[in-house]
């Protein structure tokens, strides 16, 4: 009998989900120089590797990822537009300081929703961020508590805002961790990706200003710098006395994207006096290692014939061919063979003594595959029936046959019918012999009773005879006595 059942919810691979544990092989990657670090595939959140993720640290300009992540969810449920015209206001200046990035929007300057936000993301500027969050939540204290609600719903533990823009403030801190958990967040919105991935922008002249020429610090996306790493698609970099040198963004290649967080690298003189901004080259060279390290590679195929499973009653074939419904693909350390994984094959039939009869349809589920490997089981996933398997009918009718009379009852029932055919027939013989019995008795008396009829006339006849000539002898005139 074949068994459907439902398809499984399947997690593959079985992900190590922020567990604070390094992946395997990480201790390859040496020599760090940041506080703590994080790297992880974005698509499955495995950790590759992490050092001190959990350390507080300065939120500094990372503030500004959740700031416009905010302003993305308004546009996103049409809370906001972001073409809208927003007046800059004398109370998004009111805790800016002499020292903080600003792109001089004065207060009386109309901007779209848009420019601010890549004001306040690619150009730095604090105001725009305070500005923002004026126009979304009403004033920025309600801002910051939404900006602390979300990081919670995201899972960040270690996370807390105190300002829009991430200027410093003793108790506005965040983790490696946390920000791997709102930047991953963030860069699925897609108007956010855009803004992130910005390296340039020109923002609209308004009524107060000309275009402004805005400059990012991500230089991993700028071809023409040192930094230049092409795989790099959205991030953002942040500089402060407080926080150094840190930096999170997401690089894409080869079906495999990682998210990379540093914080409080530092910068170095180099021999021709000009200086290494450390968290460009950390975080360059942890994306490099990522992908020299790990890759998504096939266990198993949805093509490769996995085993058989027997078949009773198939035209031409005693098994059919299983194959996975769904590939199996785990991203795993280059280094490990494909064969260190352990293969546990269920076959419905086998295992439930349920022998399987043709016919059988090309897609039919019939099994499961799972694999394990240190422990972890991966799958499982579904066996179907590689090709359609034909009933062969005389073989059927004939096992019928046999299976019929092999059995107790049946063989009862079989000879009772002989008995009474048996009986049958030799009634009928009985039958046919009276039958001819009676009919030869008929056919005797018929016989006699010709033979009586025939004697009585042939009497008659002689008696009309003599009475005949006895009259013509006295009849006659010519005769005397």
């Amino acid at each position: 009998m074949i068994k459907r059942i439902a398809v499984f919810s399947i997690l593959i691979p079985v992900m190590l989900i922020l567990s604070g544990q390094p992946a395997e092989a990480a201790s390859t990657f040496r020599d760090l120089a940041a506080e703590s670090a994080l790297l992880a595939e974005a698509d499955t959140g495995e950790i590759l590797f992490e050092y001190n993720m959990r350390l507080k640290h300065p939120a500094d300009s990372f503030a500004k990822i959740m700031t416009v992540l905010l302003a993305v969810n308004a546009i996103e449920s049409e809370e906001a537009n972001e073409d809208e015209l927003i007046t800059m206001t004398e109370t998004a200046w009111s805790n800016i300081t002499s020292i903080s990035t600003t792109q001089n929007i004065k207060p009386g300057e109309e901007m779209t929703l848009i420019d601010l936000m890549y004001c306040a993301y690619v150009g730095e500027a604090n105001e725009a961020c305070n500005l923002i969050a004026e126009h979304i939540a009403g004033d920025i204290d309600s801002f910051v508590a939404m900006m602390n609600r979300y990081a919670a719903e995201l899972g960040c533990q270690s996370t807390n805002f105190m300002n829009p823009h991430g200027q410093y403030h003793e108790n506005q801190y965040t983790t490696a961790r946390d920000q791997y958990l709102i930047f991953h967040e963030a860069v699925s919105k897609p108007l956010f990706a855009e803004i992130s991935g910005a390296f340039r922008y020109v923002a609209g002249s308004t009524n107060k200003s000309d275009a402004r020429r805005l400059t990012g610090t991500n230089s991993l996306l700028n071809s023409n710098g040192k930094y230049y790493f092409r795989h790099c698609s959205a991030g953002k970099a942040s500089v402060t006395y407080e926080g150094g040198h840190s930096f999170v963004g997401i690089a894409e290649a080869d079906g495999l994207s990682l998210i990379a967080v540093i914080l409080g690298s530092d910068e170095i003189m180099l021999e021709d006096e000009s200086y290494d901004m450390r968290n460009l080259t950390e975080v360059r060279r942890l994306f490099e290692w990522g992908y020299s390290q790990f890759a998504w590679r096939t266990i198993i195929s949805s093509t490769e014939l996995v085993d058989k499973a027997p078949i009773l009653h198939g035209a031409g074939a005693d098994f059919v061919n299983l194959r996975a419904e769904s590939e199996i693909r785990l991203l795993l350390d280059c280094d490990v063979p494909l064969d260190a994984f352990v293969r546990k094959v269920t076959i419905y039939s086998v295992e439930d003594d349920d022998p399987l009869v043709a016919p059988i349809e090309a897609g039919d589920v019939l099994g499961e595959i799972s694999l394990t490997r240190g422990g972890i089981e991966y799958g499982p996933v579904l066996l179907i029936a590689n090709t359609s398997i034909e009933l062969h009918r005389f073989e059927y009718i004939r096992i019928q046959i046999m299976d019929m009379l092999a059995s107790p009852a049946a063989r009862t029932i079989i000879w009772c019918l002989v008995i009474l055919i048996a009986a049958y027939i030799v009634l009928v013989v009985r039958y046919n012999n009276i039958r001819r019995r009676r009919l030869r008795r008929i056919a005797l008396a018929k016989r006699k009773l010709a033979e009586e009829r025939l004697n009585a006339k042939e009497s008659d006849d002689d008696g009309r005879d003599y009475f005949d000539r006895q009259t013509s002898r006295h009849n006659h005139p010519h005769r005397r006595g």
